[in-house]
């Protein structure tokens, strides 16, 4: 039997383009703690997301434990210092400026992997880009976020980080990618615009760059 799509109303539309507009990459938290049950209802939005031949390939870990949040604290402090040494003069100075992570104050940490050798969809849609595994993990990583930030949750994606590292500190399977760090808490302000704007180092692109062929 065939289901009914549906309607949604100019207003839900309209809300929906504010919800991507106040999803903000959270670097400041307050250390309060988050609602199991609120948790676990954010964390529900990722089996809704779409997957390369249904293959459902991520893997959630929730870096609780003191020893595993001060490795991975340690992983970025030594990775983000590298970075650094990549820029020079202004460049330099702003960088060193940034709020890069939130990892000493969000509540809530979870590293965020792809089984990449999942049976689970029987390879469809992976032969040839076996990246779509991945991209499928991204995919429910911002369903995830879109629904934390419904709730007044912020996000907070770490990526300045050696991966390798953080996958031994952690003792995850040989055969899980490391796709994102998140922390996940309440926000100290809230803003819709990208504090990487408002510290001068990118800005947003006026209009979409469409190539026709």
């Amino acid at each position: 039997m065939a289901e009914t799509s549906p309607e949604f109303s100019p207003e839900f539309r309209d809300q929906l383009t504010q919800l991507m507009q106040w999803r903000r990459d959270v670097r400041r938290f307050c250390t309060d703690p988050v609602d199991e049950a609120l948790l676990t209802e954010c964390l529900d939005a990722i089996l809704l997301a779409p997957s390369v031949g249904l293959s459902e390939p991520w893997r959630v870990v929730r870096v609780q434990s003191d020893a595993a949040r001060t490795a991975a604290l340690e992983n970025f402090k030594a990775a983000n210092a590298r970075a650094l040494e990549g820029y020079a003069g202004d460049r330099a100075t702003i960088y060193a400026g940034l709020k890069l992570s939130g990892m000493s104050d969000a509540p809530v940490q979870l590293a965020i992997y792809c089984d990449e050798t999942t049976d689970k969809g029987q390879q469809l849609g992976a032969t040839t880009m076996p990246e779509m595994r991945r991209y499928s993990v991204v995919a429910a990583i911002t369903q995830f976020w879109l629904t934390a930030r419904t709730h007044g949750l912020g996000v907070g994606w770490v990526s300045i980080l050696d991966p390798k590292q953080l996958n031994r500190d952690l003792k995850t399977p040989e055969n899980w990618a490391l796709v994102a760090y998140l922390c996940v808490g309440w926000p100290e302000t809230t803003s819709n615009t990208p504090e990487l704007i408002n510290a001068g180092w990118e800005n947003r692109r006026g209009t979409l760059p469409v190539r026709s062929v």
